[in-house]
């Protein structure tokens, strides 16, 4: 971004995460209408509100919130049917889905109910299928057809009333079907903007798919430029890697394509208009923008143009920027002012990434707010051609009233939403209204449908609103600024700051902005140089080193000290560190935590230098062992202070949870800094003196976390370093003044070391608590999305190089989905970039050594007759190949193999229940997915499934501590879940004390009762 735009660069900086009073206050001003402009307003409004109402007759929309609620279960049911039903190819399943979503929702109560016909006629359609399968109500006629006619009739008239549904929403399947619908006398007067819709590509062929339908579409409605009609493009589904860390090869190849698709569009006379994605992609999509219009070959063309979301903090800014670039380019930019498409999935993911402050806001009033501001800045702008997306009346009616007598803009509204709201002032007061227009088949799009019922069903949206006949027009045309000026411009209550998700017992780990292009270029530059440190701390010993191939090299601090003396040492400082106070322990613990934020970015150069973790890995690592430490320290303070217990009168009983002694934690390579200070310091904050070891491949990180710890304030003979090869753990464990063990790691290791505390006759009974590997399964049926499928497919297999206990070993899909989704799935794999795990453009770094390395390529080589995909990667280093490998049986898998290899196997409709049983005999029960949008199928993989965690319509990996306890059964770990509420005792000894407290004569406490009750 230069030239007239580059101002605007740091303003859209400062207001991207700015705290929300702070961007309002402005935006109040702005927005903010005189006593007149408001009278005028609601008037206006007023009117818009009767023509609104007197359509209602055939606005299905409305019709459907006044039957179907969203807090309904009929409405929740009929959402959930249409987003899936159409695409279940098998007649068993969707048998299922319709069972399960019909449930014991009341259709009957409907009947007839609603003033229109789609309205009745889906809902008798609905009660088609309730009479099937319900045990009770319908009866008659109804149900002797049914009877007769059994299920193929069910499904014809529920499906039937999907279609309806669909047809609603979509203007038509092909382009050519749109353009004639665009001619039906309901829309006259009325233009179009028509969007190829897709949700996003998840592959390179699915992007030339969607580019050859926009230009297709671009061809057919330039045959009759003179109709005004228009294209909308959806950048994301041009490119499946439209993310940050992929900008150097997305944004240029985005750019070559938008541009292709603008000089069709100005030779055919058209306009184009590029549509807003999530907020993460702005600097993207504005960069792509700018490039395009300044092009030479489009100089003179105005039909370009933009949208921009008013629910995003940087909105008016965003205005500014197209002003100025509409200027700069002799042209009046096309600008679509949106409320919002993205708003609970933008949340979400801030408060999952712990950044500092959302980028939009979190009051519906405030985006309304936003929306005046900015339409108010487009009518004055004189690079800018307005077009004000809305279905808000009051909205409307303000627009009108500013715009006075000019229509020099144009208003713009969803395909089968706001019928009633803009005929009027189309077709008698000469203003401009074009009709957003999906066009796909609705097997594609119900998807889409179902999100944008969502969206203006909200309780907060004015659609929903309008449909509420208990609210007063007063109500309704509530002035928003007034609404927003009233609390200061706060945030909503109940959407905490993502530090405080978790408050008040704790903060949340602070993460970084790795969307954010010039954050990630620092983060990876510090990274790159930064050098790794010296492996330090007490034991010293061989340490390997990475560039040496995982061969052992000496140590920089040689002095050695034996276990023994380790072992002797911590018990020395035992027991003045279990005398602490518990919160003073704590204490400790936060105070680590708080020091590892603050070398977060040295942190993380050792993960991806050491442990060769990726950029978004080895942030994911730090912050996870911050989590730890404060979810422990507020754990203790919660648990481990004495209890006292009720009993009979005259005597006291109190429960003490005190430390064991000394604990040996065995830590694995692949999370070298989470779990290696996760199991120390729950031993640490539990009162015991732990030594701690490392892998061998990971001792840099560990010693930087032990420094750390000392320097908060554990002292140096409570927590010792063990660094060492298996040697070390095993002289520990056997150590029999060793009370207790944590190890993460292989089942066969934990075997061992169970055998080795069992294996002293003379030795006290101590606990292991050991988390190992699995066989986890995902299982997927024909309901599920294959996008989100493939997308949590890759995400839980390959990311970490498939190097995670949770990922994703063996892909269990129902036989008749299941070659499209591995097309999907190939597709995505060739998306993938496989290489230096410094680079921020990579997604798959190499395995941990070359031991690690060699066996894993044993494994695919001996499978390659069975490979379904595999990709290149570089010759150079331990970079092992995604690759999907095809079973002949699920049941020819009985190992876990802890790289990128997945393992794909199928099942048939029906044996849900048969392929859970064939999972659980494999003996392992870490993870199990399933992605499915059949309620009743989830739960009875839950009542089923014999593993700790169970992940439903979600990837595999990525447990937060605290919100997911992580752990085992099984070959999979004997348990308690760490980040859990039932950990930090397993690392104590309890101990109750009963007391008689009459003892020295008399229970005071009952002699002292006064009479009550006289």
């Amino acid at each position: 971004m230069d030239s007239a735009t580059s101002s605007f660069d740091a303003e859209l900086k400062r207001l991207h995460r700015a705290p929300e009073p702070e961007v309002l206050k402005p935006l109040l001003a702005r927005a903010r209408l005189t006593p007149a402009e408001r009278e005028g307003a609601v008037q206006v409004a007023l009117g818009l509100l009767a023509d609104l109402r007197a359509a209602q007759s055939s606005g299905w929309v409305n019709q459907f919130l006044q039957q179907y609620r969203l807090n309904s279960s009929e409405g929740v049911a009929l959402l959930s049917l249409a987003e899936a039903f159409l695409r279940v190819p098998d007649p068993e399943t969707a048998d299922q889905l319709i069972a399960d979503k019909f449930g014991d929702a009341d259709w009957s109560a409907h009947k007839g109910k609603s003033s229109s016909k789609l309205v009745n006629t889906a809902t008798w359609g609905l009660i088609v299928g309730k009479a099937l399968v319900s045990d009770s109500g319908q009866g008659g006629v109804l149900r002797r057809l049914i009877a007769r006619a059994g299920e193929p009739f069910v499904r014809q008239a529920v499906g039937a009333a999907m279609k309806m549904m669909g047809e609603v929403f979509v203007m038509g399947r092909t382009i050519d079907e749109a353009m004639r619908r665009m001619k039906k006398p309901e829309n006259r007067g009325f233009t179009a903007s028509f969007d190829m819709l897709g949700e996003a590509a998840r592959t390179f062929p699915d992007g030339q798919r969607y580019f050859d339908a926009y230009a297709n579409a671009i061809d057919a409605v330039g045959t009759d430029p003179a109709a005004g009609h228009s294209i909308s493009v959806k950048l994301s589904a041009l490119h499946p890697r439209y993310e940050v860390p992929q900008w150097d090869r997305c944004v240029p190849a985005l750019t070559e394509m938008l541009e292709a698709l603008c000089i069709r569009a100005a030779q055919k006379g058209i306009a184009l208009t590029v549509d807003a994605e999530e907020s993460e992609r702005l600097e993207m999509s504005l960069d792509i923008i700018s490039t395009v219009a300044r092009l030479p070959a489009l100089n003179g063309w105005d039909g370009y143009g933009m949208a921009v979301q008013a629910y995003g903090k940087r909105c008016r800014a965003v205005i500014g920027w197209a002003d100025a670039l509409g200027q700069e380019t002799g042209r009046r930019m096309n600008v679509r002012l949106v409320k919002g498409a993205y708003w609970d999935s933008e949340i979400k993911r801030t408060q999952e990434a712990g950044l500092s402050d959302y980028p939009l806001f979190t009051r519906k009033a405030a985006t309304d707010v936003s929306y005046l501001a900015c339409a108010k800045d487009m009518l004055a702008a004189k690079g800018i051609a307005p077009a004000f997306a809305s279905h808000n009346a009051l909205t409307v009616a303000t627009i009108v009233e500013w715009a006075g007598k000019s229509r020099d803009f144009e208003f713009q509204r969803l395909h089968g939403m706001g019928e009633g709201l803009y005929e009027r002032l189309v077709r008698e007061e000469g203003y401009h209204c074009r009709i957003y227009a999906p066009v796909g088949g609705h097997r594609d799009l119900l998807a889409y449908l179902v999100r944008r019922l969502l969206e203006n069903g909200a309780n907060s949206s004015f659609v929903h609103q309008l449909a509420d006949e208990r609210l007063t027009d007063e109500e309704l045309l509530a002035d928003p600024v007034e609404k927003i000026a009233k609390v200061g411009g706060e945030r909503h209550p109940s959407i905490p700051l993502p530090k405080d998700l978790f408050a008040p017992e704790r903060r949340n780990s602070e993460g970084v902005d790795l969307q954010d292009k010039d954050t990630l270029a620092g983060v990876a530059s510090a990274i790159a140089s930064s050098p790794l440190p010296l492996a330090g701390g007490a034991g010293g010993g061989q340490v390997p080193n990475p560039s040496a191939n995982g061969k052992a090299v000496p140590s920089p601090n040689p002095s050695r000290k034996r276990e023994g003396e380790m072992v002797a040492r911590a018990q020395a400082a035992y027991p003045a560190w279990t005398a602490r106070p518990v919160h003073e322990r704590a204490a400790c613990l936060e105070r680590l935590a708080d020091l590892l934020e603050q070398h977060r970015t040295e942190l993380m150069a050792v993960c991806v230098h050491e442990a060769r973790k990726t950029i978004p890995d080895a942030l994911a690592e730090v912050r996870e062992a911050v989590d730890f430490c404060r979810y422990y320290a507020e754990q203790a303070r919660g648990y481990l202070v004495p209890i006292e217990l009720p009993g009979p009168t005259g005597e006291r009983n109190v429960l003490r949870h005190e430390g064991r002694g000394v604990w040996a934690t065995i830590a694995p390579w692949n999370f070298p800094l989470a779990i290696f200070l996760g199991q120390t310091v729950a031993a640490l904050v539990a009162g015991n003196a732990v030594i701690a070891k490392p892998a061998p491949q990971t001792p840099r990180i560990a010693a930087r976390a032990v420094e750390l710890a000392h320097q908060a304030g554990i002292p140096e003979d409570v927590l010792i370093l063990a660094p060492g090869g298996p040697d070390v753990g095993a002289a520990l464990v056997a150590d029999p003044r060793v009370a207790g063990v944590a190890f993460t790691g292989s089942t066969a290791t934990a075997r061992k070391i169970a055998r080795e505390l069992l294996a002293n006759e003379n030795r006290p009974l101590v606990p292991l608590i050991a988390e190992t590997g699995g066989v986890n399964a995902m299982i997927v049926d024909s309901t599920a999305l294959a996008e989100q499928v493939v997308q949590d497919v890759v995400t839980s297999s390959f990311r970490s190089a498939g190097q995670r206990c949770s990922a994703l070993r063996l892909l269990l899909l129902q036989e008749e989905i299941a070659e499209s989704t591995l097309e999907m799935l190939s597709g995505a794999m060739d998306t993938l970039i496989i290489g230096d795990p410094a680079d921020p453009a990579t997604d798959v770094g190499p395995v941990i050594d070359r031991q690690a390395y060699d066996n894993l390529m044993g494994r695919r080589e001996a499978m390659r007759n069975s490979w379904i995909k595999t990709i290149d990667v570089p010759a150079e280093g331990n970079f092992v190949p995604p690759t999907t490998i095809r079973l002949r049986s699920m049941d020819d898998l009985d190992r876990e193999w802890f790289g990128p290899l997945l393992h794909v196997a199928t099942w048939r409709a029906g044996d849900l229940e048969r392929t859970i049983s064939h999972v659980n005999g494999k003996g392992f029960g870490l993870t199990m997915g399933l992605h499915s949008r059949i309620a009743r199928s989830a739960e009875t993989v839950e009542a089923l499934a014999r593993v700790g965690n169970l992940y439903v319509n979600r990837s595999m990996i990525g447990a937060i501590v605290g919100s997911q306890p992580f752990g085992g059964e099984g070959f999979s770990g004997t348990g308690p879940k760490a980040g859990g509420p039932h950990y930090l005792p397993r690392f104590c000894a309890e101990r109750v004390t009963s007391t008689d407290t009459t003892s020295s004569g008399g229970n005071a406490t009952l002699l002292s009762l006064d009479d009550i009750g006289f």
